[in-house]
Formats: C-alpha cells, structure tokens, sequence
C-alpha cells in the first residue's frame, strides 16, 4: 500500500502538467487503439488508470464506462474533459485493488497503468477478476522483450519508479495463462510501447 501512496502523491504533483507532457505524443496510438472497439452497443467498459481522460475522444459513444484512477486530481482533470455525450462514470480507486465483483465487465482498457503501478501482475489479475469470459482486453504500455538488455532503462528504473513509471516491465513475462493473446504489435518508440489486444478464455 505504500507504494500506492508513492504513486498517488507523484501524480497528485504531476497533474497539472501531464496533459502537456503525455497528450501529444500518445494521441495517435490510443486512437489506433481504441479503433478496435466494434460491435459494443450498450456494453459495459472498465476504463482502468483513466488518468485525466486522454481516452475519451477516441471512445464509442454507444457503450458505457467506469473509469478508476488512484489520483483525485487526475479524475478532477478527467471529469473537466469528459464530454456531454459520453457516459462515463468516474471512481476513485487503487487498480490493485478494485472494488467491483468479478466479471462485471465486457472490456477493459488499460492504457498507460501497467508499466505505471507498482504491482503489473496484481493490477493485470484483478482486470481479469472483473472482466467477463471472453471479455476483451486492450493494453497500451511501455513493455521490454523477455531478457531484453536496455541497460540505460533498466538502471534508471529505480528512480522513475518513485517519480511516475516503470522502465522494466515485460509484458511477456507475466502470468497471461488466462488470456488469449491475438495482437501484440510494436507502436512508438522503436517498439517500446506496444498495442496488445486479448481475450479472457472461458
């Protein structure tokens, strides 16, 4: 829970800037990524780590959306940005921990979280707790390849942990047993950051 509170104060300190710093060069990958939503008139999304809602151009205005972030004042950003005709409800909360039952959820998106929080293989268990069979699963992070070397990220890790992100996560090395994983494409940064799209297997 500590570093929980890490994360929250870093980007309680954050939130005024990020926009700035994140909104321009992420913009086009989360629209190609979100183009995958088809075919989900009147279902219920988890928007996970909504951050200051970045998302919400790029979303299906047919479905609906609970978006969770741990940081008051990146919901605060998010709720100003929100448009009139999106339905989105907006909740506080540790994506470590969600407070929601178990498959609940027709689809998750996690854009920006893994590779944020402290824990990726707790935050990606309770996405799956709450997604429905055969639910789908939309990530966009910044993942290295199993055993990859990238020593400059790999040292520099300790410090932006603290700060706002992790440099050494791979994707491929936690437990996916239960997800079938159908994309898992390279997006910016010479491959660094990568659109993943899976199904929760039944």
């Amino acid at each position: 829970m500590q570093r929980s509170h890490t994360l929250q104060r870093s980007y309680t300190w954050l939130a005024p800037v990020y926009d700035s710093v994140v909104a321009w060069p992420t913009r086009q990958i989360r629209q190609h990524s979100l183009a995958q939503l088809n075919n989900i008139d009147g279902q219920c999304w988890l928007i996970d780590g909504i951050g200051s809602g970045l998302d919400f151009p790029y979303l299906p205005k047919t479905a609906h959306y609970v978006g969770v972030d741990i940081t008051a004042a990146m919901l605060q950003r998010a709720r100003q940005r929100l448009p009139n005709d999106l339905t989105c409800h907006l909740h506080q909360a540790d994506v470590m921990q969600l407070p929601y039952p178990d498959h609940c959820f027709d689809g998750v998106i996690m854009h920006l979280i893994l590779a944020v929080v402290p824990d990726a293989q707790q935050a990606l268990n309770e996405a799956l707790r709450v997604l429905k069979p055969n639910g789908q699963l939309l990530i966009l992070d910044k993942f290295l390849r199993p055993q990859q070397f990238a020593p400059v990220r790999r040292l520099l890790n300790p410090l932006f942990s603290r700060i706002a992100t992790r440099t050494d996560v791979e994707f491929d090395s936690l437990d996916l047993a239960q997800l079938h994983v159908t994309r898992n494409d390279p997006a910016l940064a010479g491959g660094w950051f990568r659109l993943i799209h899976a199904i929760k297997q039944s």
